[in-house]
């Protein structure tokens, strides 16, 4: 194979690599968000005295949880704009 055929490769499957990041990543957090807002707001339910303390704890995991999916995003844009994989041809 060419080196640009090699080098068209790497690009297309890091394209793909990126759109599963980006895509599972940002499920996955929904998915996460979704669910632990759905419990907090069951626990608010049951004993509406302790909702500062677990709003407090909600907020946290909240930032946590955008947080990893931001890294994701940081990742996918590292290997779109700079890939690594493409200095190994050079």
């Amino acid at each position: 194979m060419e080196k640009l055929q090699f080098i068209a490769m790497i690009q297309a499957y890091t394209g793909i690599g990126i759109g599963l990041i980006i895509g599972l990543g940002a499920a996955g957090a929904c998915i996460g968000v979704g669910i632990m807002c759905s419990r907090f707001l069951e626990g608010a339910a049951r004993q509406p005295e302790l909702m500062p303390t677990l709003q407090a704890k909600v907020f946290l995991l909240l930032g946590l949880i955008d947080a990893s999916f931001i890294i994701g995003v940081g990742l996918a844009m590292l290997f779109a704009f700079g890939n690594p994989l493409l200095a190994q041809l050079g």
